[in-house]
């Protein structure tokens, strides 16, 4: 059976290391589907749902800003996740993005 983009995405995501991060754009590329990072994030808002768990929180924008931020439980809890893995964020933006970026292409 063919794998759903949503559980396509889901499984990539569950690869992003703690403490590191990508962009919705560098995993809809990562599938052959460049002009899908909207689609991502919904698959991203749909995180919850899914089992094994995703850590939908090493998911940011291409600027590193947590876009995502209302879909968890608290609007902090992005941050927190993040800061609990070691990732400075500072004004809903990931310090050091360049540095802590997981880039799939590169690193599967």
């Amino acid at each position: 059976m063919e794998q759903s983009f949503y559980d396509q995405v889901f499984e990539l995501v569950r690869l992003i290391p703690k403490g590191r991060v990508t962009s919705y754009g560098a995993i809809a590329k990562s599938l052959g589907s460049g002009g899908s990072a909207r689609m991502v994030g919904y698959a991203m808002a749909n995180a919850p749902l899914a089992h094994p768990p995703i850590p939908a929180h090493r998911v940011v924008n291409s600027s590193g800003l947590l876009t995502g931020k209302f879909h968890f439980g608290t609007p902090d809890l992005m941050q927190e996740l993040l800061e609990a893995e070691g990732v400075s964020v500072k004004n809903d933006k990931v310090q050091n993005f360049k540095t802590l970026f997981w880039d799939p292409l590169i690193e599967l």
